[in-house]
């Protein structure tokens, strides 16, 4: 897997890879097979390298919908990373925005239901603590390869403020040198997050 390693190299302390989605469930059941045990299949492969890279894996999304054997292969990986600091990869299974959404939309009811949550202090940081990107930050790039020019449903509320880079290049065929377009095309933007480009000139 190419895409962790050039970004451990070059030192991107978090990548979110869009493994499966939640959609994907809809696809044949022969091809939800075979990227299941990709998937499965990646985790055991490269468990020994995260940890020494010093790369922690976790997974947003559902986890409790994986088959039984990728969910144990997945889950040991998690464990044998889950000390490591310099990196952190997040590999989205089973993963919808709007389904992480509903989900927390769920949980925050409940919350306010039993007294826990108070209305008022239901604000885009609740909304954070419910999601399961919540042990990660804003994406500041996100990346599209294949030629689509479409999020997909990934990381929505997350990736409201991020930079866009689409590539026609297809997922296998992502190497280190479109990981560099992408990060020098980002470098090349003014984030403005909002102001002015005066204000950012002033530093306001």
């Amino acid at each position: 897997m190419r895409a962790f390693r050039a970004c451990h190299e070059r030192n991107i302390e978090h990548l979110t890879l869009y493994a499966f989605s939640y959609s994907n469930w809809n696809r044949p059941k022969d091809e939800v097979d075979m990227l299941m045990h990709l998937c499965g299949e990646f985790s055991e492969h490269h468990r020994a390298e995260l940890v020494e890279r010093g790369i922690r894996m976790q997974v947003i999304g559902d986890i409790d919908e994986l088959p039984t054997a990728t969910r144990h292969r997945v889950e040991q990986t998690i464990e044998a990373t889950a000390d490591c600091e310099r990196m952190m990869l997040s590999l989205a299974l089973g993963y919808g925005s709007r389904n992480d959404l509903v989900a927390a939309v769920r949980a925050i009811a409940a919350h306010a239901q039993a007294g826990i949550l108070l209305p008022e202090e239901i604000d885009e940081n609740a909304i954070r603590r419910f999601l399961t990107t919540r042990s990660t930050p804003d994406p500041d790039l996100v990346i599209r390869t294949g030629g689509e020019k479409r999020l997909s449903d990934f990381l929505l509320f997350e990736s409201a403020m991020s930079e866009l880079f689409f590539s026609d290049i297809m997922w296998p065929d992502f190497d280190e040198q479109v990981l560099d377009q992408a990060m020098a095309a980002f470098a090349r933007r003014q984030r403005r997050f909002g102001r002015t480009p005066e204000q950012i000139a002033e530093g306001a």
